[in-house]
């Protein structure tokens, strides 16, 4: 099972892939549009995921690789998967936002064993080894404590927030977060009480966040309460809560019978 020895050559190769990211939005860069949504792509998100692919692979070389970049399907057969958004928020990297990052997990056998989450705008770099709690830049982190939804941050769709505010009015309602990595690892450093991802997300949006969630002391689930399981032949997803451990309990309670309004 990868270690926490892993870490820190896992974070060089990080901060040189935002370094990559950055250079080109410098650039005159491309974008284009993929899928049958029109998601964004640029050339900034195929030169970070082809230096992934190679530094990643010489890292743990035994490990398939699942990007939302590259055609080619993973060996499932294989116990250790990389799954790597090159990069996540691609809207706000196109628009020069800073809330975009480098999201990159190690899996084995559909569990989390290492997450890396960088924000190369905010120079913020989180690490996580399954039980070894995560870091932000260096410093231990955790999951805001607590049950109640009073005065929570809350950051998620519109939709599912005007859902939630209606009932329960007291929930503080959080700007957009492009990365949904990132909104979901802000639950996991506490600046955020619970964020929720809609249906249709990926293992690549969220296996590193998951992990960094998990090893803070929050939960990230299925609005039934289950887990996710991932590098299986389906990589989508349904809407996703993720929150401390109590509070995440008070939203399932609270949604649980509700999964339609939130379609």
């Amino acid at each position: 099972m990868p270690g926490s020895e892993l870490l820190a050559p896992l974070e060089a190769i990080m901060r040189e892939a935002g370094d990559i990211a950055r250079a080109t939005a410098r650039t005159e860069f491309k974008r284009w549009t993929k899928g049958h949504d029109n998601s964004p792509v640029s050339e900034g998100d195929i030169a970070v995921n082809d230096f992934l692919r190679g530094r990643l692979s010489e890292l743990a070389p035994d490990a398939s690789w699942l990007s939302e970049e590259t055609e080619i399907l993973p060996d499932r057969t294989v116990p250790f998967a990389w799954i790597v958004d090159p990069i996540d928020g691609t809207r706000a990297y196109i628009s020069g936002r800073a809330d975009w990052t480098v999201a990159v997990a190690l899996v084995e056998d559909g569990v989390p064993q290492l997450a890396a989450l960088y924000a190369p705008v905010t120079n913020e770099m989180f690490l996580a080894a399954r039980g070894q709690g995560p870091t932000l830049n260096g410093a231990r982190i955790l999951a805001s404590a607590g049950a109640g939804l009073s005065g929570a941050k809350l950051a998620g769709p519109k939709r599912y927030l005007e859902r939630l505010g209606a009932l329960h009015p007291q929930i503080a309602a959080q700007p957009k977060v492009f990365s949904l990595a990132l909104r979901l690892a802000r639950v996991a450093h506490g600046e955020l009480d619970a964020a929720f991802a809609s249906g249709g997300s990926n293992d690549w949006d969220l296996a590193a966040a998951d992990l960094l969630v998990h090893e803070a002391g929050g939960v990230m689930t299925d609005f039934s309460g289950r887990g996710i399981i991932y590098n299986r032949a389906h990589v989508a997803h349904g809407a996703l809560i993720a929150a401390g451990r109590d509070r995440h309990a008070a939203l399932i309670e609270l949604v649980r019978d509700r999964t339609a309004e939130f379609a």
